[in-house]
């Protein structure tokens, strides 16, 4: 579990220097995250690996909490370039199905880093990591905006709450290593069916 992030703001980058030494410090990250896992990524060694001073890391990132929260805000806005089921015409349950499962498996490919971003995302408190914020905010947007939904009602958001719960659920018992890759996507194409069913084009 790693450390609860500290309760003071972190810095945002504005200039185009900046912003480059920020992306350079997630990429650091994702590097070391996926090779060694949370506990022993050193915070030393990411900045070494970015090229940046530690008094400039420890600024953005004021602890792993909010370092590996952000490389999961990142993966989860590179995520907002998939197609939308409006694009290929395709049923909008079975676009989100899919969209899911590729993400799944974008993200097993690196358990250790997955389990970094998510063991992070899991101890950070909104009031402090912003990023938790970002990840929750982007990740229902993009589910509703695959699902077609320009005007989405309270019960949308909730089954899309409900969704990324069973989703997180199941991708952690899949690092753990507690089901298989081929159940964990049967269980996610379930959860979209169960959940989505009343969004579906096959509704009649």
């Amino acid at each position: 579990m790693p450390r609860i992030a500290e309760a003071r703001p972190s810095a945002e980058p504005s200039s185009a220097g900046q912003k480059a030494r920020y992306q350079r410090i997630l990429r650091a990250a994702a590097k070391h995250g996926a090779a060694n896992g949370l506990e022993r990524v050193q915070m030393h060694d990411v900045a070494k690996d970015a090229g940046v001073a530690i008094a400039t890391l420890y600024r953005y990132f004021p602890s792993k909490t909010h370092l590996f929260t952000a490389v999961m805000a990142q993966q989860v806005a590179q995520l907002e370039e998939a197609t939308t089921a409006a694009d290929l015409g395709q049923d909008p349950v079975a676009a989100v199905t899919e969209m899911l499962i590729q993400a799944s498996r974008q993200l097993l490919r690196r358990p250790l880093l997955a389990n970094a971003m998510m063991q992070s995302n899991n101890a950070a408190h909104a009031s402090t990591v912003s990023d938790a914020i970002r990840i929750d905010s982007a990740f229902r947007d993009l589910i509703l905006r695959t699902l077609d939904l320009d005007e989405p009602t309270e019960h949308d958001y909730r089954l899309v709450r409900l969704l990324e719960q069973a989703w997180y659920g199941v991708l952690t018992q899949s690092l753990n290593m507690r089901v298989e890759l081929a159940d964990a996507e049967a269980d996610i194409r379930l959860a979209c069916t169960l959940l989505l069913a009343e969004r579906s084009n096959a509704v009649t």
